[in-house]
């Protein structure tokens, strides 16, 4: 009898809560409806990059702690248009940055992780470390990304950067 009560109680309680209780919230509403493109290349020209704010970064890897400066890659994104400036909804959320080394070495992150809304996570597109342009080895361009547990992600010899939609 008591689960017969609670059968027939459930959609008199779901009638009574508030609309934003069950999913209808503004953070999920579709927002823009322009069209999100299939993909978008980022100019990692210095020209394009020259005008971008900069930041310092301090981080270890393979036992080595480097002192950086680079921009952040939501700024870069932004700026290329490949991101929008508002918190990420709809199919903005299904999207991901593809960044490719030189030697084809790939690395992925979602807007979802990089948006300042949601996952905050900081990536940095550097080009200088410890006061001087990064050698050939590592440049002339990097991605640094200091709160990962282990620089997996930190490519280095960046070569090319796409914002993809599935």
């Amino acid at each position: 009898m008591n689960r017969l009560i609670r059968f027939l109680s459930l959609p008199l309680l779901m009638a009574a809560l508030p609309a934003a209780a069950l999913g209808d919230h503004p953070a999920h509403a579709p927002g823009s409806t322009a069209p999100v493109p299939a993909e978008v290349q980022v100019s990692l020209q210095a020209d394009a990059l020259a005008t971008l704010p900069r930041e310092p970064v301090s981080a270890s890897a393979h036992g080595r702690t480097l002192d950086c400066t680079g921009i952040p890659l939501v700024a870069l994104l932004r700026h290329a248009q490949a991101m929008p400036a508002e918190p990420l909804r709809g199919a903005q959320l299904a999207r991901r940055v593809e960044a490719i080394a030189r030697d084809g070495y790939r690395v992925t992150f979602s807007l979802a992780e990089l948006d300042p809304t949601l996952g905050n996570r900081r990536v940095l597109l550097v080009d200088r470390c410890d006061g001087k342009p990064l050698d050939d080895n590592d440049g002339p361009l990097r991605l640094i990304v200091p709160e990962d547990s282990r620089p997996a992600r930190w490519i280095r010899q960046l070569e090319r950067l796409s914002v993809l939609s599935p």
